[in-house]
């Protein structure tokens, strides 16, 4: 189903664009053929993830030592998501990209504020790594996993102090990215977590029999390291100069830092949902977080695919036309990429509620990952995937206001998603368990994606909400006729293996889904039959 979206998603775009009337200095095909090379790569990364996700389950299940691997990371991602990963990002590829159309005779190819950006970055994550690794222990027992014993909470303490080095490793290979991602090359960026999940594979595979749980975490910096020195090439075609110094005179560098702020409390405010999430599920006992946690990623790999894929390409296309002024094109391409969204991120929602239980069954069900750790993260996954649609649909929508370099907005609606988060994930973790936290974040994400939405209404004069609307019940309709199928082959067929519940329920959703919206008008995959003949 992914590979078939992958094209649906790329021919779309061009009738998108080309109705746009968007001036030639944005190239269509370029960003047809940009999204779909994003959305291979992370496709392809997303079944090596799973496929290290098998690896990982075989060796340790749901057991306390995966538990600790899991909450070892959540605040070193936190450190890296807080300065490297999304605040700089959607703060420093606007900037770069205003610069470069600029072209000033003191920096007219962006090095030098490349440069001093990096610089910067490397000065604030080594001196932030080096404190959390101090307060290693401390961290971990008051605020991540209160509810470990005192050996796990030791255990996940010294993982966690392992893990940092790939934080830093990554905070420079994730600026890296974005400075392609600005000059419009997006391959080698898109390759670099095939490399990252290849690491932790060789790990997983070769170190761990030798050192146990801290061999995951060092297939993981060598996978870091590996992801920063794939997007090297690129770099040097398009002849980066590196300089040791920081120019904090560039007011570039300044507007930067000053549009991260808000940003950076935007993510701080998101990842406390998320530790908030792995405190709780360290109460309910052991396997906990480590069933959160794979719901989490299972999710993860459609909304990597649709989601993640479609804004990343977008973001430089949306900040161009942001900096032109043109919000009738920016207004249509943001309403375009969700309808899109729709008509993949529904049928995968189905799919994930109704097949999860045999595709957990033929990824992890075997070693130490039994018939009770597959029933714990089918729970979660359960309800992971109503929230797929939500987050999804925020990659754009965020992207949208940070393109017009709004970092407020995003952080006031991630604020008021924070507190419903908190409030559900308390009343709901002990009767629901793992899945009551991921249905606290689906209500919470899909209550901010809808307060940007009447906010860019408002902004930027409406948002097409009844185009948009009319795919989503379409879309449902058509995903509702493909769970039904989906469901009456599993009933009449219980005794197959997992392979062929997954396999056959998947192709017959799949045919479903495509009949049905066919049938119900779904402009987005209408164009199925004309891509078959070719």
């Amino acid at each position: 189903m992914g590979l078939l979206f992958i094209f649906i998603t790329c021919d779309d775009f061009a009738v998108s664009a080309s109705e746009l009337n968007v001036q030639p200095k944005i190239r269509v095909k370029h960003l047809v053929q940009s999204a779909g090379i994003l959305m291979a790569a992370f496709l392809v990364n997303k079944v090596l993830a799973i496929g290290r996700q098998i690896v990982i389950a075989r060796a340790f299940g749901t057991g306390s030592d995966y538990d600790a691997f899991v909450a070892a990371f959540r605040l070193p991602d936190i450190l890296f998501m807080l300065i490297a990963g999304g605040a700089l990002g959607t703060a420093f590829i606007p900037i770069l990209s205003q610069r470069l159309s600029d072209r000033p005779d003191r920096d007219p190819e962006g090095w030098h504020l490349t440069s001093s950006v990096l610089n910067s970055l490397l000065l604030a994550t080594g001196a932030i790594a080096a404190v959390a690794a101090i307060l290693a222990l401390p961290l971990i027992q008051w605020l991540v996993a209160p509810g470990f014993d005192p050996e796990l909470s030791r255990l996940t303490a010294s993982l966690m102090q392992l893990t940092l080095i790939s934080t830093v490793i990554f905070s420079v290979s994730s600026l890296l990215g974005a400075v392609l991602h600005t000059r419009q090359h997006f391959f080698l960026p898109a390759l670099a977590p095939l490399v990252y999940n290849g690491g932790i594979i060789v790990g997983a595979l070769y170190l761990v029999p030798v050192w146990g749980i801290y061999g995951l975490v060092w297939g993981a910096i060598l996978g870091a390291l590996g992801h920063l020195l794939i997007q090297v090439p690129a770099l040097l075609r398009f002849n980066f100069r590196y300089q040791i110094r920081t120019d904090w005179s560039d007011p570039d560098l300044r507007h930067i830092l000053r549009l991260m702020g808000p940003r950076v409390l935007n993510i701080m405010v998101i990842q406390v949902n998320f530790v908030v999430m792995f405190n709780l599920a360290s109460r309910l006992g052991e396997g906990g977080v480590s069933a959160l946690d794979y719901g989490w990623d299972l999710m993860q790999m459609p909304q990597t695919i649709i989601g993640s894929a479609i804004g990343i390409v977008l973001f430089p296309t949306l900040s161009e036309l942001a900096a032109r002024g043109d919000i009738p094109a920016l207004r249509q391409t943001m309403a375009q990429a969700l309808r899109i969204i729709l008509a993949m991120a529904v049928p995968a929602m189905v799919g994930l509620l109704v097949l999860g239980r045999p595709i957990i069954q033929l990824l992890f069900e075997r070693g130490e990952f039994g018939p009770d750790s597959t029933a714990a993260v089918y729970r979660s996954l359960q309800f992971w995937a109503l929230a797929l649609i939500s987050h999804c649909a925020l990659e754009v929508v965020n992207r949208v206001f940070y393109a017009q370099k709004d970092t407020i907005t995003p952080l006031l609606s991630s604020v008021a998603s924070m507190v419903i988060n908190l409030g559900l994930a308390l009343a709901l973790y002990q009767p629901l368990g793992a899945g009551g936290l991921a249905l606290s974040n689906a209500v919470a994400v899909t209550v901010e994606v809808l307060i940007m939405l009447v906010i860019a209404h408002r902004r930027m004069g409406g948002v097409e909400a009844g185009a948009v609307a009319g795919t989503m019940a379409l879309t449902l309709l058509a995903a509702g006729a493909m769970g039904l199928a989906v469901v009456s082959f599993t009933r009449l067929w219980p005794e197959l293996s997992p392979l062929y519940l997954a396999a056959g329920g998947g192709a017959l959703g799949l045919l479903t889904y495509v009949t049905a919206g066919l049938l119900l008008g779904v402009k987005e995959i209408r164009l199925i039959p004309r891509l078959v003949g070719r």
